[in-house]
């Protein structure tokens, strides 16, 4: 399988010229200047020339590669390009093509000998101009190449995709006998139906299903009855898909005769191709039987046909495509046809016999003459009530799906309660309610559930129990003694100073004791400051700390009655002292001047802060952890080639 269709555009001469010239201009260095080495003025002209040639030999070679070769391909399209573009001139375009890279890599080597003795750089300049002019002239002389086969690439595009080792159905025959309209109705292709003669000017290809295998027909241009060399490229194009194709042939025959030929012109262009239908098999279509009948043609006309069915196993047949009246047997006939013939030549073929040796066919030997009978093994009762069983659901369910596909109103289904297996069998159609005298029935399905319920009993108590020595110490646990409940009070006192310790650790410095300890009223700040007094801890200043915060401020502190709270009045107020402001729980900013012993180690400090800093300003950082790194060098501005203009902002 072949696609033209990848080949790549042909540049013209002028056109080849101009992208060989603007990739060198663009892919290589421009700026020279006499003041550089020679050695270095020689590399970048003679770059300029190696990249040239092999700009050249890569576009040439691409070609000659992508256009088929005619000794390579399949001899139906060898033949079929020499009918369509001559074979003489196809070889001699590509052969010039070949030549054109042959003398564009000789130039190119003689002028890099000739540029290693270039002594300045005007003389190595003149010389990259003339090695680069000698190729271009090459590319130029073969102007008329590259356009010619540009023209068989677009073509070559054009062309149907054909496979030769395929499956395949060829029509031929007269112009206007029909042959296109049966492409139509067998497969998805939509060739233009006229009529007039000759309206197929080239090879067609449609594809069609048969035994679940692709089919693909083609329809071939209409051949008139004369010899091959008065034979055009319309008819050639015919000839040569008869020649070179393994298909089954379908000759068509209009019996009306309005194509314009006459049964014995159409018996007689038969005659003529018929060397071409050798080994393959044949079909004579008789088409218009819409028209009137193979019977009755003329008796002389019916002899005709017959005639040239003799000594051939060359089936006939009638056909109407306006009727589509034997268009399905017609195309029936041909693929089965074409699949005998593919198996019968693959029987006559050598590779049967490799096949047939690596095959065993294994024959049992009689051991003796006693007679062995099988032995037929009683089945057990069991499996024959199972058995029936099996048949009588089985006629049931064949039952109800009759019913059920005919709409029947009988239709009722198959109740699966009918298999229940149970003690009893009147209980297969008792109705289990979900949900008996408020309770589920679910739950109460499994044998242990008494069991459950009493351990979930169990848990709830303790649960509750548990619950119940977390509480207050005001709450009365049933079933304990006044010395378990003593004991009890102290477990809760424990537990409580233990989370007041972990809050405080948690939190900041300062003890957050909360107005309110559990429900004792008891415990309040009396207590606790007579307890840090018994600890040796001086409880006063705690308890004034504790009522400082908890205590509101008066109005009168905060603004005179009357007055709106404006941004102004609230920054006009006195400044609070580091005491309130540590009572009231503000982060309170030290000063340098506290942090140093004297003078002289903060002004060091200082020195040092700056020095530090001194290396982020000249960076333009805004800190340590800036890490913004700038764009020195645009690349805009300092790559690729120097346009015309100023330069100045480099």
């Amino acid at each position: 399988m072949y696609n033209f269709k990848k080949i790549h555009v042909v540049p013209k001469g002028q056109e080849f010229v101009d992208i060989v010239l603007t990739r060198t201009q663009r892919k290589t260095p421009t700026v020279i200047h006499p003041g550089y080495a020679i050695a270095r003025i020689r590399k970048f002209y003679m770059r300029k020339v190696k990249f040239t040639q092999q700009t050249i030999h890569d576009k040439l070679s691409e070609i000659l590669t992508d256009f088929p070769s005619l000794d390579d391909i399949h001899p139906f399209y060898a033949d079929l390009m020499n009918v369509l573009y001559d074979r003489d001139h196809y070889k001699l375009a590509l052969g010039q093509i070949h030549t054109a890279r042959r003398l564009v890599d000789n130039v190119c080597k003689d002028y890099v000998r000739l540029l290693k003795f270039g002594d300045s750089l005007y003389r190595c300049k003149q010389l990259k101009r003339a090695g680069l002019g000698r190729m271009i002239k090459i590319l130029k002389k073969n102007a008329s190449s590259f356009t010619y086969l540009e023209e068989v690439r677009q073509h070559m595009a054009r062309l149907p995709s054909i496979d030769p080792n395929t499956r395949t159905l060829l029509i031929c025959g007269f112009p206007n006998v029909g042959k296109s309209s049966f492409l139509n109705k067998i497969t998805r292709a939509d060739v233009d139906v006229q009529p007039y003669a000759f309206t197929t000017k080239s090879l067609f290809v449609g594809h069609t299903d048969y035994r679940y295998l692709r089919w693909q027909v083609i329809d071939t241009p209409g051949i008139l009855d004369h010899p091959l060399d008065e034979r055009n490229v319309i008819e050639m194009q015919a000839i040569t898909a008869l020649a070179h194709l393994r298909a089954t042939i379908l000759y068509f025959i209009d019996i009306s005769e309005q194509c314009g030929e006459t049964i014995e012109q159409q018996v007689a262009l038969f005659e003529s191709i018929k060397p071409l239908f050798a080994n393959k098999p044949v079909l004579i279509v008789m088409t218009k039987t819409d028209i009137i009948k193979p019977d009755d043609l003329k008796l002389e006309d019916q002899q005709r046909i017959q005639s040239i069915m003799k000594g051939d196993s060359i089936i006939l047949l009638p056909m109407s495509t306006l009727t589509d009246e034997g268009v399905t047997d017609v195309k029936q006939a041909a693929c089965e046809a074409l699949l005998q013939h593919r198996t019968q030549i693959k029987l006559k073929g050598k590779h049967i016999h490799d096949v047939a040796n690596r095959i065993h066919l294994a024959v049992p030997e009689k051991r003796d003459d006693i007679e062995r009978p099988p032995i037929e093994v009683p089945p057990l009762p069991e499996d024959i009530e199972m058995r029936r069983v099996a048949l009588e659901r089985m006629k049931e369910w064949e039952h109800q799906q009759n019913l059920f596909i005919n709409f029947d109103p009988d239709y009722k289904g198959i109740d699966f309660r009918e298999r229940y297996d149970l003690i009893q069998p009147d209980w297969k159609f008792d109705k289990i309610p979900e949900i008996m005298d408020g309770k589920n029935v679910l739950d109460y399905f499994s044998g242990d559930v008494e069991e459950r319920l009493n351990q979930l009993e169990r848990e709830e108590i303790a649960r509750l129990r548990r619950i119940a020595l977390e509480k207050g110490d005001e709450e009365v646990i049933e079933g304990l003694t006044e010395e378990q409940m003593a004991k009890v009070q102290r477990i809760r006192q424990k537990r409580a100073l233990m989370v007041l310790s972990s809050r405080s650790k948690k939190g900041s410095s300062d003890a957050i004791l909360p107005t309110k300890l559990g429900t004792d009223p008891s415990k309040n700040l009396t207590t606790f400051q007579t307890h840090l007094e018994s600890l040796g801890l001086d409880g006063k200043d705690v308890i004034e700390r504790i009522r400082s915060r908890s205590k509101s401020r008066p109005r009168s502190e905060s603004r005179p009655v009357g007055t709106s709270r404006s941004v102004s009045q609230s920054r006009a107020g006195r400044k609070r002292t580091r005491a309130e402001l540590e009572s009231r729980g503000f982060s309170v900013s030290r000063s340098s001047a506290h942090s140093f012993k004297d003078e002289k180690q903060r002004t060091l400090a200082e020195r040092l802060a700056k020095r530090a800093r001194k290396e982020l300003n000249q960076d333009a950082r805004k800190g340590e952890s800036d890490r913004h790194v700038f764009d020195l060098k645009p690349k805009h501005l300092f790559s690729g080639k120097r346009k015309m203009g100023k330069t100045d902002r480099r």
